[in-house]
């Protein structure tokens, strides 16, 4: 009896996948307790105060819960932190009234040029971490426009000319600070705060002392229960928006950060995507110690 070449495969996979099937064997696969490590989210921008919120690592197999209340309740609390601009020393004290591990300074904001030294001490362990506030890039031109055939959804789009230094690192945000006029939300303001889309932070590698057009999808909070998070409007603003855009330029370690944090959250839950650990300007624990050069534009979206 003579066999196909085709059919020859054919056997030779179900033989190998009976012998996998008689090989079946459960692993249980130990995996060691991590130490608990402290957590750094902190920030100082153009004449802005710097603030600073302290957390611990949760156990890889433990629950989570991203209710605000939750996530304060994770806070580190009694830390000494103390940031050095260069000329001044000054203590980071937790705000009053409040048990939660958020702390922040009046007497000192936020300048170009300057670079910011942190220290923090809590629980017997030392962190440090630097940033920088570098010369910030004013966007030539900003506008909104509907995307393709939609009637009243589109994007914010800006048009940028980058210096001619190569490195330069850029992330925006946007703010829409009209009220809804529909649904459960009617008469609040759109977006409580500024908000950073996925593919917030970009760099000049490829277009270095040149002139191009940006725009990217509008963001939203983790968990949003927002009717315009939740349908057709999901990513888009609207017709009739007043939105706010914040440019900022940062610093090569403070992109760096969100680079790996955006690839690491488009990979989620995707198998083909690669591990990407998120990369931590924070000596001694997790986290990002980030300034930002700030500048702002309005648009109507007409």
């Amino acid at each position: 009896m003579q066999f196909h070449i085709t059919q020859i495969r054919y056997i030779l996979i179900l033989i190998a996948s009976i012998s996998l099937i008689g090989c079946e064997k459960n692993v249980t696969v130990e995996i060691p307790k991590a130490d608990e490590q402290i957590v750094v989210e902190g920030y100082i921008e153009t004449g802005q105060y710097p603030f600073v919120i302290l957390s611990k690592t949760l156990p890889f197999f433990g629950s989570i819960n991203t209710s605000t209340t939750s996530l304060l309740a994770n806070t580190v609390t009694g830390a000494l932190i103390t940031l050095n601009d260069g000329t001044t020393i000054d203590t980071l004290n937790q705000l009053a009234g409040i048990d939660y591990g958020i702390y922040s300074t009046v007497r000192m904001r936020g300048e170009v040029g300057k670079t910011y030294s942190l220290t923090i001490s809590v629980n017997g362990k030392t962190l440090k971490a630097v940033t920088s506030i570098p010369n910030p890039v004013v966007l030539d031109s900003v506008w909104w426009k509907v995307d393709g055939q939609r009637d009243s959804l589109g994007f914010a789009w800006a048009h940028l000319t980058d210096p001619d230094t190569l490195g330069n690192c850029y992330r925006w945000f946007a703010q829409r600070i009209n009220h809804y006029t529909y649904g459960d939300d009617i008469g609040k303001i759109k977006d409580s705060t500024f908000i950073a889309p996925q593919g917030s932070v970009f760099e000049d590698k490829f277009f270095n002392a040149r002139s191009f057009d940006i725009n990217a999808i509008r963001g939203q909070f983790l968990n949003s229960q927002k009717e315009d998070d939740q349908n057709e409007e999901r990513i888009f603003f609207k017709r009739g928006d007043t939105i706010v855009l914040k440019f900022c330029s940062i610093d090569r370690s403070h992109f760096e950060f969100w680079r790996t944090e955006e690839t690491q959250v488009g990979n989620n839950g995707n198998p083909f995507g690669s591990p990407a650990p998120i990369t931590s300007n924070i000596e001694g624990g997790l986290g990002i110690w980030g300034g930002y050069a700030t500048t702002f534009d309005t648009i109507i979206a007409r």
